[in-house]
């Protein structure tokens, strides 16, 4: 019948460009990758942190800068139509949880170690690796001086590599010194361009004077030659910001993680000090960091609260995942459970309940069918076993259990085993 209704086709709507979507399919890494961070954290006496996803834009573009790119071309801010205020989705997660912290008072009885996981937005180009809406694990300490925290938190990170499976990544580590001593650097650096300014290109002279620390993280050929002569901040250090360092180094090798000293290491504004860090692979061809993180002692101050030292990092989980295409980490179901008829159906239900007592993950069959096509379901549901209650099943007070994985998850052609219904959960364990 031909349709004469004058009705539009309703619109095929799709995810934003470079805001993806997280599958069933996908989430195995993810679980692995959340559950992997935050039990090292708690090991190391981390707490979980939150803040809101979106803020006040000014709390950004104080702890950002508004010279940078992120604030000038990549966030995404909005004015609320209900009360004009100006706001930001969270380009980072450090900021807000500073923000919260100073609210919260949160270091009144002394220093605070935390971690926070979430998603952060910035318009980029989306590429592999990198989206507009992308997810961070954020690893803060407020309120420690001194270098056995900057330590400790390269040395947390070392773990969580290897306890991930990974690797082909490498730590490198630079100073920023002091506000004085980057002064006194900075004035070298501009000196050392102005010197070059034909080698430079637009984005570096734009830079020039407002944040030449910048231009050592260009990738244009002929700027990266210039740097390559460029003056070294290590050479700056006074004799604290040079012992800080020292220890730090000595710290990291007593604990036997391996580094480098990368004096381009650097950071764009001025409440960074001391110690700058980053994890970097290889593994996709050019260096790709998928962590760093510093020391930020002016950060507190910056955004109105009392001075406090505080050093964290940031981890791209996009990326980290992409490391990890190749696992599959998710704990399969023990069990798919097969039914037909009434009585079986509500034997079923109590039986999948007494099982998920016992701590076994079991799907019920829904939706009907015949037996042949519910153990297809059961098949492609990646359940170590199929349970069948049938009517004989239900008066014999037993369950029909036919293997159909071994423990590494591998098909497997088991025999039907028939088991008094109180004795399955016992009998999936051992199986």
């Amino acid at each position: 019948m031909e349709n004469t209704s004058n009705a539009p086709t309703p619109m095929k709507l799709q995810a934003v460009r470079g805001m993806n979507d997280v599958l069933p399919a996908d989430s195995a890494k993810w679980e692995f990758f959340e559950e992997t961070v935050t039990r090292v954290a708690r090991q190391y006496g981390y707490r979980n942190m939150r803040a809101p996803i979106v803020e006040h834009t000014p709390l950004f573009v104080r702890s950002i800068g508004e010279v940078t790119d992120i604030v000038e071309k990549e966030m995404y801010s909005f004015e609320d139509k209900l009360n004009g205020e100006k706001l930001t989705l969270r380009p980072e997660l450090t900021a807000g949880l500073v923000r919260a912290a100073i609210e919260a008072n949160l270091t009144y009885n002394g220093p605070v170690r935390i971690y926070s996981l979430g998603e952060v937005f910035r318009h980029e180009r989306p590429q592999k690796g990198r989206y507009r809406q992308f997810n961070q694990f954020d690893v803060e300490c407020f309120g420690f001086d001194g270098p056995d925290v900057d330590a400790e938190i390269m040395i947390m990170t070392a773990r969580i590599w290897r306890e991930l499976g990974i690797d082909d990544v490498r730590l490198e580590i630079n100073s920023l010194g002091n506000a004085d001593e980057r002064a006194a650097y900075r004035q070298k650096l501009i000196a050392h361009y102005e010197a070059h300014l034909d080698a430079l290109d637009d984005e570096a002279k734009r830079r020039l004077h407002t944040n030449p620390m910048r231009i050592l993280d260009s990738k244009v050929a002929s700027v990266i030659e210039v740097n390559g002569t460029a003056p070294n901040l290590l050479d700056s250090l006074q004799d604290d910001s040079r012992a800080h360092f020292e220890t730090l180094q000595q710290l990291l090798r007593e604990a036997n993680v391996l580094f480098e000293v990368n004096p381009r290491i650097v950071r764009g504004m001025d409440y960074y000090n001391r110690t700058a860090f980053e994890f970097v692979t290889e593994r996709f061809g050019s260096p790709l960091t998928v962590c760093g993180g510093g020391r930020y002692d002016g950060l507190f101050e910056q955004l109105g609260g009392k001075s406090t030292p505080a050093i964290g990092f940031g981890m791209g989980i996009e990326r980290v995942l992409m490391m990890l295409a190749d696992r599959s980490n998710l704990a399969p179901l023990d069990a798919y459970l097969v039914h037909a008829g009434d009585a079986a159906r509500v034997a079923a239900g109590k039986l999948a309940e007494t099982l998920r007592d016992s701590g076994l993950a079991v799907a019920q069959h829904a939706g009907g069918g015949s037996f042949k096509s519910q153990m297809k379901k059961a098949d492609a549901s990646g359940a170590r076993f199929a349970l069948i209650l049938g009517d004989n099943e239900v008066a014999a007070g037993t369950v029909a259990v036919k293997p159909m994985r071994n423990a590494a998850g591998e098909p497997i052609q088991g025999e039907q085993a028939i088991i008094m219904g109180s004795a399955v959960a016992a009998h999936l364990r051992r199986g």
